[in-house]
């Protein structure tokens, strides 16, 4: 199914990486992670035989805070609450166009 697939994965576990920066916004110590959805995206192409479950997982960076706090957490509300929030806006893009294919491969196949 190409690239929508890998991208429905990739951003599923961006969701989680996400989830978990804002589930620790009070953990002294936290620090926020994420990825650069576009780099993976490019590894995932340029190695395009393999899933992204069998790989060795994104890259993990560490978000550096706009204003960081004094016990160490780098979890900024507003800026994961907008992250998750474009993820989750990308993740149903990516699925619209997997069901137009799909529904394009039905046609196909009944001959309409």
């Amino acid at each position: 199914m190409g690239v929508h697939s890998r991208a429905l994965a990739l951003r599923m576990e961006r969701s989680e990486i996400l989830s978990a920066n804002l589930a620790n916004e009070d953990t002294p110590g936290f620090q926020a992670r994420d990825i650069d959805f576009a780099a993976e995206m490019q590894r995932l192409d340029s190695d395009s035989h393999q899933l992204f479950a069998s790989t060795s997982g994104p890259g993990l960076k560490y978000r550096v805070p706009t204003q960081p706090a004094q016990d160490g957490n780098t979890v900024e509300l507003s800026v994961e609450q907008a992250q998750f929030s474009r993820n989750a806006m990308d993740f149903q893009t990516s699925l619209t166009f997997l069901n137009m294919k799909f529904r394009g491969l039905k046609q196909a196949i009944e001959g309409r």
